[in-house]
């Protein structure tokens, strides 16, 4: 074994020591070296050539050190620890009943290795459903990306990037593969999923590496795995797939992501079930060997007990409950991207969302041009419109709004005067972005537009009834009171500036955005969703505070969230937030709900405090800007038109971007979580109540309670009747409320139910024993069939006990799949023991004066389970 662990470890550093060497060579060629050899012009490729190379090179996908394949999924589902267990225990079996014995007998062997193959055969087909309806749902949402082909800019699939492809970036898009930088205008780079670095990196088009420089260094090649964070630029790819860098590691970045609570805690009550059954089956093998002298049979009865006492059906019912989950969610149009994101999604108490497109319409209409007195000015819109259409980067609502009314407007003739000569990218902390026009007379232009104080930081005139001014405290407060007060009517408020004294040549930068003129402002209404108000009350209804984190400003957000029913009585902006120390922000985030001007840092920092707080956080967003916050929340919500870093950090994808389909997906995790806490319950609290029954019967009685195939018949019956939890409904109640997971909350039911199992067990032990005669040897048969029908047909009854808090069938009604499996194995159970079936099992048929004490029993064992039921809620306040 490692041996073969060293040939793959040397496998892969020889695969990324021949990419960094492959890619090092690129970066030092000239621009038309590297086209020549990867045969390309600027032009890009035609679609025959893309196609050609798709068959030579592959789709552009990383394989290496993926683990969602079928052999995967097969052996996940076979190797657990207590298949393993059972496996173990059928090897002992084989030896004992076959190997060893002068009469071979396969019975107990086959019973064993059929409840292995039933609990792996269930879990593969769930998980096999599951992966199934997971990839038809994320066809819908794939990355794509724009590529020259055929001489026109294309809209791609990315795993349709081949080598020579030349890819158009702006920020928000992630590398579709390794490239290098054809032009680059302050292009910045998020690579830290490679480096680990924080801070973007700046890349540019010519050679400006050093030998000396690491891989992730070199400044004009860009990786797959990493995002642009600001700027645009072309590039040319140049390897993809397993060939890039990121692929070459992917075996070493692919460890196991960390356990959420739920899988901390499922953990942990299997090790707990695993460790009572090594403790007790040792000390009933002893009690029966030394009790009644025969080892052999203690052997064989210890063992069986063990097989008993293994859950054997949790992996299967966590899966089938886990996939019934993903599949239910995706019928309202919520992708789970990871199984383990449902329970958290139902966990999840704090809702940290963007305002623009998840409370609002996002149909942003420009609704004001206007100058500084607040009087409309069609040259506002017109300096506005050129802007928006000359910028190359990201197009966003504001930028399309701006340019359908201009269009309406006719104002497209005007474009034809206008050649674009260089831009200044829009970033998350000028927050503004600017190009640099020149006219027919070849007059230059300086055109700035975006958020209000940062434009007004880089004005240092103003333009007021057509005469330039300089910015001083009263041309200033003029202008700030006409912002303020349409942004006090709900108005998202962008500034317009301009300039015409900008070089004649050279690369213009962010130092060239100086001593603007202030000309105007131009404002947009984004309408609440009709929605929003609903579906936040709904949230709140269910435990889920709703948390607005936006960059817009005060007076905006304060306008939709009044209306949409978030509180607003305590509102913080970045400012504020910014003054603050971690114990004042977490001291902040108890009372505010509505946090306004925001950086990307800043709303990741909100949503790490509020985790220090102790709630579990999910945050939906789909910008750039939120990137930093879907990867802090426990679950990152995004949606399918969300940019392409949103939709690679989130967990969970909506197909429609609306806070109801939250509300459903937030009820299915608690529904979900609840299937699979029932289970647990139940088989924790059983298991402990039989290993109570077997220990006294072993010490009282004269023989075995059961033997060990009538005991593994028992098991198999009981895992079929189990088989419908996944299915089963939930209390309204229930789902009420955010639930966690609470390791604390299993020990004390094992307390209160297990050994009232026992004590009806030993009532059952003394009805056979003194009422119905099986007191002897030879009446064991009898004993043992009385104690299999009540076993069975009690563990069936109390599924319907445990599913719910309330009186079963009365209040609370199960599935029908769950009712279908129980009464299915309890009737069966039942015409086992009372025919001549029972003799295939070595029992006695029971006699029908046995049936009104079994009713009686189980009506008495049903009464005290409510009992214990409404004492155990009256002491810890809930039941599951």
């Amino acid at each position: 074994m490692n041996f073969i662990k060293k040939n793959q470890s040397s496998e892969i550093q020889k695969n990324k020591y021949d990419t960094e060497v492959k890619l090092r060579n690129f970066a030092f060629m000239t621009t038309e070296e590297l086209l020549s050899h990867l045969s390309v012009t600027q032009k890009g490729l035609t679609r025959e050539e893309a196609e050609s190379r798709q068959d030579e090179f592959g789709k552009n996908v990383i394989t290496a050190g993926n683990k969602n394949t079928t052999l995967h999924r097969l052996l996940e589902a076979v190797i657990n620890p207590f298949n393993i267990i059972l496996l173990l225990i059928t090897i002992i079996t084989y030896i004992t009943d076959v190997v060893l014995s002068s009469r071979p007998d396969y019975l107990t062997v086959t019973i064993i290795l059929s409840l292995v193959v039933l609990s792996s055969l269930v879990a593969f087909v769930q998980s096999q459903r599951s992966n199934a309806a997971a990839e038809k749902l994320s066809n819908m949402i794939s990355n794509k990306a724009e590529a020259w082909r055929d001489g026109k800019l294309t809209e791609i699939l990315i795993d349709e990037v081949v080598p020579g492809d030349i890819v158009r970036l702006s920020a928000g898009d992630m590398l579709p593969a390794d490239v290098r930088f054809l032009t680059a205008k302050d292009t910045f780079i998020a690579q830290s999923a490679l480096t680990g670095e924080s801070n973007p990196v700046e890349k540019f088009s010519d050679i400006r590496n050093q030998p000396s420089d690491g891989l992730t260094d070199l400044l004009n090649i860009g990786f797959m795995g990493s995002n642009v964070v600001s700027g645009s630029a072309t590039a040319v790819v140049l390897v993809t797939g397993n060939h890039t860098y990121f692929g070459s590691m992917a075996k070493t970045l692919s460890n196991d992501r960390s356990k959420t609570s739920f899988e901390r805690g499922v953990g942990s009550v299997s090790r707990l079930l695993v460790r009572m059954m090594l403790v007790m089956v040792p000390v009933i093998f002893l009690i029966n060997g030394i009790a009644k002298g025969e080892w052999p049979n203690a052997l064989l009865f210890a063992i069986s007990i063990a097989v008993g006492l293994t859950p054997e059906m949790l992996p299967v019912i966590m899966t089938s409950t886990l996939a019934k989950g993903a599949v239910s969610m995706s019928k309202h149009k919520v992708i789970v991207r990871s199984l383990g994101a449902i329970q958290t999604f139902g966990e999840m108490d704090v809702l940290c969302t963007d305002k623009t497109g998840t409370l609002t319409e996002d149909k942003i209409v420009l609704e004001r041009y206007m100058n500084l007195h607040g009087i409309d000015d069609a040259r506002i819109l017109r300096h506005a419109y050129l802007n928006s259409y000359f910028q190359t980067g990201l197009k966003n609502l504001i930028d399309l709004a701006i340019i359908n009314r201009a269009e309406q407007y006719g104002l497209v003739d005007m474009l034809g005067n206008y050649t674009r000569v260089d831009e200044i990218p829009f970033d998350f902390t000028r927050r503004r972005m600017s190009v640099v026009l020149t006219d027919t007379t070849g007059k230059r232009q300086l055109i700035t537009k975006g958020a209000v104080e940062e434009m007004i930081g880089i004005s240092s005139f103003v333009e007021m009834d057509g005469k330039v001014l300089p910015m001083d405290e009263e041309t200033k407060r003029a202008a700030l009171a006409v912002y303020e007060k349409h942004n006090a009517d709900g108005l998202r408020i962008i500034a317009v500036a301009q300039k015409n004294e900008v070089p004649e040549s050279g690369a213009f930068s962010v130092a060239d955005e100086r001593d603007m003129v202030l000309i105007g402002f131009v404002g947009f209404l984004d309408p609440p969703k009709k929605s929003a108000k609903s579906a936040i009350v709904a949230l709140r209804e269910h435990g889920v505070r709703t948390v607005v984190l936006t960059g817009d400003s005060e007076g905006v957000a304060l306008k939709v969230c009044s209306k949409v029913g978030v509180n607003t009585s305590h509102l913080l902006t970045g400012r504020d937030v910014e003054q603050m120390d971690d114990a004042q922000l977490l001291d902040a985030v108890k009372t505010c709900n509505l946090f306004s001007k925001l950086s990307p840092s800043q709303k990741e920092r909100i949503v790490k405090a509020f985790q220090t707080a102790g709630h579990t956080v999910g945050y939906m967003g789909d910008g750039i800007n939120d990137a930093p916050a879907l990867r802090q929340a426990d679950v990152g919500i995004s949606v399918d038109s969300a940019v392409d870093i949103a939709k690679e950090t989130a967990d969970i994808i909506l197909l429609k971007k609306d806070l109801m389909v939250l509300e459903e997906g937030v009820i299915e995790g608690r529904r979900t979580f609840g299937n699979i806490v029932k289970y647990i319950k139940m088989a924790a609290s059983g298991n402990f109540g039989n290993m109570i029954s077997v220990i006294v019967a072993s010490i009282f009685l004269p023989f075995l309670p059961m033997l060990p195939v009538q005991i593994l018949t028992q098991n198999l019956l009981c895992d079929f009747a189990q088989m419908g939890m996944a299915f089963d409904s939930v209390d309204d109640e229930y789902v009420k409320k955010p639930r966690r997971w609470e390791t604390k909350s299993i020990k004390s039911f094992m307390a209160y139910m297990g050994p009232l199992s026992s004590v009806f067990d030993i009532l059952c032990f003394a009805v056979m024993w003194w009422l119905i005669g099986a007191n002897t040897v030879e009446l064991s048969p009898l004993f043992q069939c009385g104690w299999f029908v009540f076993g069975t047909v009690s563990q069936v009854l109390v599924i319907h006990m445990i599913r719910t808090s309330k009186i079963p069938f009365l209040q609370s009604n199960p599935s029908i799949p769950l009712l279908v499996s129980t009464f299915a194995v309890a009737f069966i159970a039942l015409g086992v023991g009372f025919s001549s079936i029972a003799v295939g099992i070595d029992m006695m048929p029971l006699p029908t004066s046995f049936i009104p004490w079994l009713v009686l029993i189980l009506a008495g064992y049903c009464l005290f389970a409510q009992l214990i039921k409404k004492i155990y809620v009256k002491q810890y306040g809930e039941w599951l």
